[in-house]
């Protein structure tokens, strides 16, 4: 064995783990026989570095960051939390957490990435072995997510078919006819038009998730047709997503721009946004507001799925990530603003029309007669200002009477069946998710001129979004798979996207909304959380936080802010903490539920799981955090095959140990810190070069 590897003995000082590069820098240069090895494994780093894809440009980068990070959520989740949670209170709570939280745990994860230059399994073996499966669980959940967000972009698939056609399709009621006449379908004219066409024509859904009422052959084709194009975006890698990414994250922003400058035109849009920047301050001391803020910049900015890290690690290494993660976050921050103002924008003009119908004659004149009906035995004759004529209420004197009327009777309100008619009323009625793009949306479209090109552009905008996203979970799949298991992409690709497309048949199921909401509800948010803690206590408190910053030093050339050291050190962790215990005494609280249409009363109804969903629920959560457990007893107790790694050690600039397997050892993805395969390792050195098998492996790992 060369000199320069044999073992140092009889020194106290504490032994240091380094990778090759730091260990070369800081040996004895006038040794020839290191200069030697010094020079092959500068050479054989160089084509490892060389050998990885890397982005076109930054644009391109900042772009593919971007698509993943802002996605369906910024469009239908924030804007619910904001009109839920105090309107512009909530912004309050969201940015100091964004800042906390979500800021420095995106720049760790970019760092690591960039650095390591590897996908999420690589990165965490690489900085310790024992918690390797956080890298398996982020794959997993990753996995889980995929299967169901697909399927939220087969439902716009379906419905962008169906906007080329004017008036739109759930325009109005079917009508049926029989041989006595015709008549409106009672599902229809007990809830809406866009209701009915929602879960009957799209859907046809069944009353539970126990029927399942066999595949839906639309929404089939529909999950096949988004397979195919998420697969045709990454079946090249970085080569032809990257280039997806120019459209799936520009074009949201002109539609939103469009669409918000079109609403701003419509009579109520500015009522929608004075109601969303009224804040409720009083909401702000409820801690389920700072956890649904804590949530929704987590699952914003698409922390612990492994995208993020498997996007930075195609950068150059002296990428300023720093300057990545702020920009990133704050563009994610501004497209939820934005999204927001569309959304309260378009709810104002819904609004109006809904309380236009509400006072309209014959509803007005409805409900004046029950007012009457009640004078003398429910409302007493004395409190209706005489100069109200109830031969011609107006719809100023109406919203009077019913406001006097409500605050007598208080909660028996209710009971005398009056409309009250108030457009704040009617943008109180929180609505997200489907509910506001398949439902809420699509009303009010109906309502727009040339509602079939707004038809069109919304949905191909939810199409873009969902694929932005789409390309980054797979991507946290897809780089640590062909990694690991040391096969060309085009094939992982592939046939990743052909089993979960089978997988996905459970989805497009008659019932399959039910199983959409279950998986977006269990398997994602604890396990998820999960990780980003154990994330954040590999590097600040198993790799070292000190050295951390010493790396990032060497990498930005310049040394980050202070303040990350204290917040990835306690306060990040802390809140991941408090925020993992919030989830999780909120899930023992509220036993799993979901909303089932029931056809019969035309509205939603909340059930309990049967037995064999509530193990279902419980599966999802215990699969995904599982392969943290396992491999670290597997790394604990030394099972499997022998430790790949190449471990160097230094005291002053010293080699003081060195473990090489044997030749014919295969890497196992479990006990590995460089599962990444590089035929350029394996070619034999030149004579005399000074630089054993092992040293050559270690270079794999810059």
């Amino acid at each position: 064995m060369p000199k320069n590897n044999k073992a140092t003995n009889g020194r106290d000082e504490e032994d240091v783990t380094e990778t090759a590069k730091g260990l070369l820098s800081n040996e004895d240069t006038g040794d020839d026989t290191f200069k030697k090895s010094k020079l092959i494994s500068s050479d054989v780093q160089k084509k490892v570095k060389d050998e990885r894809p890397m982005w076109n440009n930054k644009l391109q980068y900042i772009l593919a960051q971007v698509g993943f990070s802002v996605g369906l959520g910024n469009v239908w989740r924030f804007p619910y939390l904001c009109q839920k949670n105090g309107g512009g209170a909530y912004l309050v709570p969201y940015l100091i957490l964004l800042l906390l939280i979500g800021i420095p745990l995106f720049f760790l994860e970019l760092a690591v990435g960039q650095h390591i230059r590897r996908g999420s399994i690589g990165v965490w073996n690489y900085i310790s072995p024992r918690l390797g499966g956080v890298g398996f669980a982020s794959c997993m959940v990753c996995f889980f997510v995929a299967l169901y967000y697909n399927v939220i972009i087969s439902w716009s698939l379906f419905y962008l078919s169906q906007s080329f056609q004017h008036p739109l399709p759930w325009n109005e009621c079917p009508l049926v006819r029989n041989n006595t006449g015709t008549y409106v379908k009672p599902e229809c004219e007990q809830s809406s038009a866009t209701t009915y066409y929602w879960y009957r024509e799209a859907l046809n859904i069944t009353s539970s998730i126990s029927e399942s009422g066999g595949l839906n052959w639309k929404m089939t084709l529909c999950l096949l047709a988004a397979w195919i194009i998420v697969c045709l975006a990454m079946i090249k890698g970085i080569q032809s997503s990257g280039k997806v990414m120019y459209f799936c994250s520009l074009f949201p922003y002109v539609v939103l721009i469009c669409f918000l400058v079109r609403v701003l035109l419509l009579n109520g849009s500015v009522d929608g946004i004075r109601h969303m920047f009224t804040p409720k301050l009083e909401i702000m001391q409820d801690i389920g507001v700072w956890r649904d803020a804590a949530i929704q910049v987590f699952f914003a900015l698409g922390l612990g799925f492994g995208g993020v890290i498997a996007f930075s690690s195609y950068n150059k290494r002296d990428n300023n990530c720093h300057a990545d993660a702020v920009l990133v976050s704050f563009i994610n921050f501004f497209t939820s603003i934005l999204a927001t103002l569309v959304v309260f924008a378009v709810l104002g003009f819904k609004a109006n029309i809904t309380n236009a119908k509400c006072v309209a004659f014959n509803s007005r004149k409805l409900n004046v007669e029950k007012i009457l009906g009640y004078l003398d035995t429910e409302i007493s004759p004395s409190l209706i200002p005489s100069r109200i004529n109830f031969s011609s209420v107006n719809p100023d004197d109406y919203r009077l009477l019913t406001s006097i009327i409500k605050e007598v009777k208080d909660k028996d309100y209710h009971r005398l069946g009056l409309e009250s008619c108030n457009i704040e009323d009617e943008l109180d009625k929180t609505v997200q998710g489907t509910g506001l793009a398949f439902i809420a949306f699509t009303e009010a479209m109906t309502h727009f001129p040339a509602s079939p090109l707004w038809s069109v552009l919304f949905f191909l905008m939810l199409v873009s979004l969902g694929l932005g996203s789409m390309v980054g979970t797979v991507q946290g799949v897809i780089t640590p798979a062909v990694e690991t298991l040391r096969v060309r992409k085009e094939p992982v690709t592939a046939v990743f996207c052909l089993i979960s497309f089978f997988i996905g048949l459970l989805f497009v199921q008659r019932s399959g909304n039910y199983f959409v909401a279950m998986f977006d509800s269990y398997s994602a948010t604890l396990p998820l959380l999960i990780v980003a803690l154990l994330e954040n206590v590999a590097v600040a408190w198993v790799y070292g936080t000190d050295k951390f910053f010493q790396d990032l030093k060497d990498m930005l050339q310049f040394s980050p802010l202070r303040i990350y050291y204290y917040l990835w050190k306690f306060i990040t962790p802390i809140g991941l903490l408090l925020l993992l215990v919030a989830s999780f005494i909120q899930l023992v609280m509220n036993p799993p539920s979901y909303s089932a249409w029931v056809e019969d009363r035309a509205k939603e109804d909340t059930l309990s799981y049967p037995s064999w969903g509530l193990a279902m629920c419980i599966s999802l959560v215990v699969l995904a955090i599982l392969p943290v457990p396992v491999v670290f007893v597997l790394q604990y107790f030394r099972f499997g095959k022998p430790d790949r790694a190449l471990a160097l050690g230094y005291q002053k600039g010293h080699v003081i140990r060195e473990r090489q397997l044997p030749e014919d050892d295969d890497s196992d993805p479990v006990n590995s810190k460089l599962p990444c395969y590089n035929p350029i390792l394996t070619e034999p050195l030149p004579a005399g070069s000074g630089t054993s098998p092992a040293m050559n492996g270690a270079t794999s790992a810059l």
